[in-house]
């Protein structure tokens, strides 16, 4: 019964990092790789996240009406992952002061170097926003 607690919950906070919390997206999809066997380590991440879901109820994402925007952020951790020395990156879109669309994950590829990985971090949020403005110019904005 553990394990299916422990799923639902996991399941419960994806639900919240796509509708309306994407600031979570790394820890749980850190947290959703344990779902098989999870420990009283990965118990208490649980906790943690929900104690901070909970602190955070009454924040919400936000729309400004000034500038039309399209912003991109992207962030690269470097051999992040010990089982497979693979690096997690990250992206961030915004339009308008809000977060349209987001990644965390791990590379597909092995880096051998801080470049090469940057440099993949970065293609794919590159391709993410030139999908986005190409999305945006056909709903005529």
């Amino acid at each position: 019964m553990k394990k299916i607690l422990y799923a639902s919950l996991v399941r419960s906070m994806m639900y919240a990092m796509v509708c309306t919390k994407p600031n979570i997206a790394y820890v749980v999809r850190v947290v959703s790789r344990f779902m098989r066997n999870p420990d009283k380590e990965h118990w208490s991440m649980i906790k943690w996240i929900l104690r901070y879901l909970k602190g955070t109820s009454n924040m919400c994402l936000l729309f400004s009406s000034g500038k039309l925007l399209l912003e991109g952020y992207t962030n690269l951790d470097m051999s992040a992952n010990v089982d497979t020395s693979r690096s997690t990156s990250g992206y961030v879109m915004t339009y308008a002061g809000g977060v349209v669309s987001w990644q965390s994950r791990l590379l597909k590829v092995m880096a051998l170097s801080t470049t090469e990985a940057k440099y993949t971090a970065a293609v794919e949020a590159g391709k993410e926003i030139i999908w986005m403005k190409e999305f945006i110019g056909e709903l005529g904005i």
